[in-house]
């Protein structure tokens, strides 16, 4: 086993905080760095990687406008103040900011990004019902993160704009550019990376923009190369259906895979647990049992590879997905039997 247990929630910073961090906490920091050799030549596309969902929604701000995802309707209803309030519980799918997920072992990030109205320059923020902190902001903690874990590697996924045209994406690769510079891994042959690759060429980013304009940057990689299913469903039922089904359907080269391991609340859903929000209302009861599917879970070339959740810190999710690439180090035993 990889024996190293998460206090999920717990900070492995090289800051000390004594509000929430202890000396015998131990964190998923260095997850990559830590797999046994035999893995090292692994494609990635066969490791068990940890995700989050909407990764960037532990804050947002109930006094920005409604961002161009929603419809004209929550826009109208927007402008009485108790209505924020409420988006805001509904819009909130992660307790962790960039840098807590990266030291629970979180290694794939799910961004939507947007330009915001009145702003003067071209500015781009994560958004998801209510606008959350600058792009910029996000990647310069994550590469702070991957500057101090040089053997770490993060996948970054754009996969909803709103409200931008040319200039605004050409701004937003520029600052990806900026904040990455060498980092960023060129787009290539899904099965020629592997990490000892990656550490190699010392990358650690790889970038996926499900735009038109990835064509125009060699370290822009297209969203087809990263699929994610998406269930559209309230019950944990059809959920885990859905995701076995999506699974056996995965192309066995070519791409990564995402199981979104997500439940997603319609408008009575909302209406039902409008105070509760989605954490209370879905998360909650339904996490663990996501989490049991997860722990039947193979990595490999038709089995399991990003696993993403909501509240990734509400039980041991980025460490029980880490511990499933237990199982390619015991088929190396097995086959030397």
């Amino acid at each position: 086993m990889l024996g190293r247990k998460l206090r999920m929630g717990t900070i492995c910073s090289p800051i000390p905080s004594a509000t929430k961090t202890s000396s015998s906490d131990v964190c998923n920091a260095d997850w990559m760095a830590s797999l046994p050799p035999h893995l090292h030549d692994v494609p990635l596309s066969n490791l068990a990687i940890p995700g989050s969902h909407d990764s960037f929604s532990y804050w947002v701000d109930e006094k920005s406008p409604v961002g161009p995802d929603q419809t004209p309707a929550i826009m109208r209803l927007a402008r009485i103040s108790l209505v924020k309030k409420l988006m805001k519980k509904w819009s909130v799918t992660q307790n962790l900011t960039f840098r807590e997920q990266l030291d629970a072992g979180i290694r794939y990030f799910d961004l939507r990004v947007s330009s915001k109205p009145g702003d003067a320059d071209q500015e781009i923020y994560f958004i998801h019902g209510l606008f959350g902190i600058k792009v910029w902001d996000g990647l310069m903690e994550i590469d702070s993160f991957l500057t101090q874990h040089p053997r770490e590697i993060v996948f970054l996924d754009f996969n909803h704009f709103y409200a931008m045209d040319e200039a605004h994406h050409k701004h937003l690769v520029h600052r990806i550019q900026e904040a990455f510079g060498n980092k960023l891994c060129l787009a290539c042959n899904v099965e020629s990376l592997t990490l000892q690759i990656l550490w190699e060429k010392r990358y650690q980013v790889l970038i996926f923009y499900h735009c038109p304009f990835y064509k125009q940057y060699p370290f822009l990689w297209p969203g087809k190369k990263i699929p994610a299913p998406w269930a559209n469903t309230t019950s944990v039922r059809k959920l885990i259906l859905f995701l076995e089904t999506t699974l056996s359907e995965r192309a066995p080269r070519g791409a990564f895979h995402v199981s979104q391991a997500i439940l997603t609340p319609r408008a009575k859903t909302i209406a039902r647990g409008l105070v509760g929000g989605l954490k209370n209302t879905l998360v909650h009861r339904n996490l663990p049992v996501i989490l049991d599917w997860v722990k039947t879970k193979k990595p490999g070339t038709m089995g399991v590879n990003i696993i993403t959740s909501d509240f990734v810190d509400l039980v041991d999710f980025a460490t029980t997905v880490i511990e499933l690439n237990d199982l390619l180090q015991e088929d190396r035993a097995l086959a030397k039997c």
